[in-house]
């Protein structure tokens, strides 16, 4: 299930992972995170994951890189880049974000990184279940 929002829209994937795809040129801010975060937590209960598929160019305030992926419930994240410029951005977030020791991994677009991310996600929700 497809659903827009002012800063590009996510699919649903199952019932546990959302896809999100962020529209050209968005500067992603605390308010845009801050509706992206309400839409996360209407729709999981429980554990999920993400798969941020940077298909088109985007950049985050400074803010939004602090309070982005801090749900309590989130487990993983998965990225798809598909440049360079997109992989150092993972990079800068991840370095920014270490003291919150993130789930994530990123994963290369034009080898197959949506397909692998899934499989990535999948698997890192089935270790938290199957610890339930």
């Amino acid at each position: 299930m497809k659903y827009t929002l002012s800063f590009g829209y996510i699919n649903i994937i199952s019932d546990n992972i959302a896809e999100i795809l962020v529209d050209e040129g968005v500067v992603m801010t605390l308010e845009m995170c801050e509706e992206y975060d309400e839409f996360l937590l209407s729709h999981f209960h429980g554990p999920f994951a993400v798969l941020v598929n940077r298909i088109h160019n985007y950049t985050m305030t400074f803010e939004t890189r602090l309070h982005i992926a801090s749900h309590e419930d989130l487990v993983a994240i998965g990225v798809v880049s598909y440049t360079k410029q997109d992989s150092e951005d993972v990079e800068k977030l991840v370095e920014l974000r270490k003291v919150d020791k993130l789930n994530l991994r990123e994963f290369h677009g034009l080898d197959m990184g949506r397909g692998k991310a899934l499989a990535w996600l999948e698997r890192e929700l089935s270790t938290v279940y199957s610890d339930i």
